[in-house]
Parts: C-alpha cells; sequence; structure tokens
C-alpha cells in the first residue's frame, strides 16, 4: 500500500480529474483496506473490476482476459498484489494497454518474494518482468523497483536469505510505473491482441494441468501444520 501510495502522489494530480480502474480489485473479509482510500485526496472516478463479484468490485469481468470497459477510457489502471495470481499476465497486459488512454499510466506493485498462497501462484516479479510486460504491451516504463533481500558479506550479488527481517520484511514486492504512448495505427498489434486474447480466454485457468505431486517442495502437510501451531 505504502509503494502503490507513493506512485499515486508522484504521477497524480491534486488538480485535475482521472478515470481511475482498479483491477483485481476484490477483497476478501480478512482485508480492511482496499486502493479507494489512497485517492481520497484526489477527485477521481474508479471502478473496480475483478474475474469474481464481491467486496470492493463494481463490475464482474466476463472472461478472465477481457476487462468490461472502453478503449481508451482510463487515465489510471492500479494493480496491487494481482500479477502473481494470472496465469498469463501478458495477455492482461495487453487488455490494460487497450484500456489505458494515450498518456495515462498503470501503477504496479507485485510480490518479489514469499510463500506459495491463493488458489494460482506462478509467478515472482523483478525490475526484468517489468521491461518484459512493457515491451509486450508497448508501453513505457518509468519505474521498476524491487525489495531484494540483504547482500551475503562480501559478495555485490549473492542474496543473504536468511537475514531477511521475518517480522517486517518476510514479504518482497516490486513496484513498476508504466505510460502509455502515442500509438500510430498497427495491423500487427491488433493480431497480436485478438489472438493473445482468443487464446488465453479459452485456455481460461490452470485446471486443464493438474498439479503434479511433489511441486511444493519442502511444504508441510496439514498434521504437520497443525501440531506447529499446537491444534
Amino acid at each position: 500500500m505504502a509503494r502503490m501510495q507513493a506512485s499515486i502522489n508522484t504521477y497524480m494530480d491534486t488538480s485535475r480529474h482521472y478515470d481511475v480502474l482498479d483491477f483485481g480489485s476484490f477483497i476478501n473479509k480478512g482485508q480492511q483496506h482496499s486502493h479507494r482510500e489512497l485517492l481520497n485526496a484526489y477527485d477521481v472516478t474508479i471502478t473496480g473490476v475483478d474475474i469474481q463479484a464481491g467486496r470492493n468490485v463494481d463490475i464482474q469481468m466476463p472472461k478472465p482476459y477481457q476487462i468490461p470497459v472502453r478503449a481508451n477510457s482510463q487515465d489510471i489502471v492500479l494493480s496491487g498484489s494481482v500479477f502473481e495470481h494470472i496465469p498469463f499476465p501478458f495477455a492482461s497486459m495487453l487488455e490494460i494497454a487497450r484500456v489505458l488512454r494515450t498518456g495515462g499510466h498503470l501503477f504496479m506493485t507485485v510480490p518479489s518474494r514469499g510463500h506459495h498462497h491463493s488458489t494460482y501462484d506462478p509467478w515472482r516479479y523483478y525490475p526484468d518482468s517489468m521491461r518484459a510486460l512493457a515491451a509486450y504491451a508497448e508501453l513505457d516504463l518509468l519505474q521498476a523497483l524491487t525489495d531484494w533481500p540483504p547482500l551475503q558479506e562480501g559478495s555485490d550479488k549473492r542474496h543473504d536469505y536468511a537475514a531477511i527481517d521475518q517480522k517486517g520484511s518476510y514479504w518482497g514486492d516490486t513496484s513498476a510505473v508504466f505510460r502509455k504512448p502515442k500509438w500510430k495505427p498497427s495491423p500487427r498489434r491488433v493480431v497480436n491482441r485478438y489472438v493473445s486474447l482468443r487464446f488465453a480466454n479459452g485456455i481460461g485457468d490452470l485446471s486443464s494441468v493438474p498439479r503434479p505431486k511433489g511441486t511444493l517442495l519442502n511444504r508441510p502437510s496439514d498434521e504437520e501444520r497443525a501440531k506447529r501451531v499446537g491444534m
């Protein structure tokens, strides 16, 4: 939330109106905060979209890779802790690029480290991940910052994972800011978007590929976890 607030404060102006899309806006019962509260100081019309209906969702997405808003209609897209759960993130980037107006921004925060969570959790992101997303969606990448673990003593690149602050820094994030440039008409872009989205929406999720046994190495069984918490 702090990283997202920093992007908002840096790239948004309190003197103008913004149409804002909160991509993956659903919040569950255990969550108390949403991106809406980060925009209290700004003049915005905010629309929350998600693949599931529920709290903080204004419009449910009809397909996982189809954002139900018009092209070139949004000044800002927010995406916080969403892209680690998207099986085919390049398809989502194409849709976000479609709905952004020229000069519009995408503010993204996404884990760079942390344990497996939720039904699908296929990715962790670094600055080069953001470069790849920007290149595929034809967006300008203005910023990409990662919470790296501390370096091992005497090394300039090997990380000391054991030295991570387990209370305050167990999770690490990568935050990025993208901007949509002025696009020239491009049949290649139209064809790529059509094929990519049709293919991704045709697959939908990962249910067609069951998780092999032993995929989550070193993950304790339910019985072992119960013993650890004294159940």
